[in-house]
C-alpha cells in the first residue's frame, strides 16, 4: 500500500557522501501524523483514510471540525487531508503514521503550492524574448502581435500573455530520500520541492 504523509518544509542546504560529493536537499519535517477517518466501499462507496497532522490549541479551531476529530478520539489537527487507498485492513482509527515507514534511498512524490510571484510579464512568466533595446525602439518588454486582425478578428484561448504566475499546486516525482531523523521527523530530499520555508507539503511513497 502505498504511504501519504503530511509535512512541513523547514529548507535547503547540502550535504556530504561518503565520496565527498555535494548533494542539495531539501528539509522536511514530516509527521507525526493521526488516521482521522477510513472510508469503505460498504460505506462511502470506495476506500479512503484521512489523516491529520499539526496538533493546535482547541480553542483555534471550529466546532463542525473538533465535533468530526471527536469521533475518533484524535486531538484538534490542523490540517486533514484524504487520500485512496486500495487495501485498509491494516490501518486502524487513531493510528500514528511517522517517518518510520519511510526507507533511505527510496523515492517519493512530493505535492506542495508553489510561490506565488503576482501578475507578472511576459519575460518572466512565459520566458518570451525581450525586444531591441536601441534608442527609439519603444517595445523592449512588450507583448507585440498577439494575432490576425480582421480574420478571425479575436485572440485565440490559451494564448500565453501576461497574468498571474506561481501559487499553484505542484508536484514533483521521484525524489531520492537522503536521511531520515526519526527522533524529531525530519527527512533530506535530493534536489528542491516547491514552496516557501513553512509551507504545508504532501508526501507520497
Amino acid at each position: 500500500m502505498s504511504i501519504s504523509l503530511l509535512g512541513t518544509k523547514i529548507g535547503m542546504t547540502q550535504v556530504f557522501n561518503k565520496q565527498g560529493t555535494c548533494i542539495p536537499v531539501t528539509v522536511l519535517r514530516v509527521g507525526p501524523c493521526v488516521v482521522t477517518q477510513i472510508k469503505t466501499t460498504d460505506s462511502d462507496g470506495y476506500n479512503a483514510i484521512q489523516i491529520g497532522y499539526s496538533q493546535v490549541a482547541p480553542h483555534l479551531m471550529t466546532k463542525a471540525k473538533l465535533g468530526h476529530l471527536n469521533k475518533s478520539n484524535a486531538p484538534a489537527l490542523k490540517y486533514l487531508h484524504e487520500y485512496r487507498v486500495g487495501e485498509i485492513s491494516d490501518l486502524n482509527i487513531g493510528q500514528v503514521l511517522t517517518v518510520d515507514c519511510l526507507k533511505i534511498g527510496a523515492k517519493v512524490n512530493v505535492q506542495s503550492k508553489s510561490i506565488g510571484k503576482g501578475f507578472s510579464g511576459y519575460q518572466k512568466r512565459h520566458n518570451f524574448t525581450r525586444g531591441p533595446m536601441s534608442h527609439g525602439s519603444k517595445n523592449h518588454r512588450q507583448p507585440g502581435s498577439i494575432g490576425a486582425g480582421t480574420s478571425p478578428g479575436r485572440v485565440f484561448p490559451g494564448k500565453k500573455m501576461a497574468g498571474r504566475l506561481g501559487g499553484t499546486k505542484t508536484t514533483i516525482k521521484n525524489l531520492q530520500i537522503i536521511d531520515i531523523n526519526t527522533e524529531k521527523h525530519f527527512i533530506l530530499i535530493k534536489g528542491s520541492i516547491a514552496g516557501k520555508p513553512g509551507s504545508i507539503l504532501n508526501l507520497q511513497a
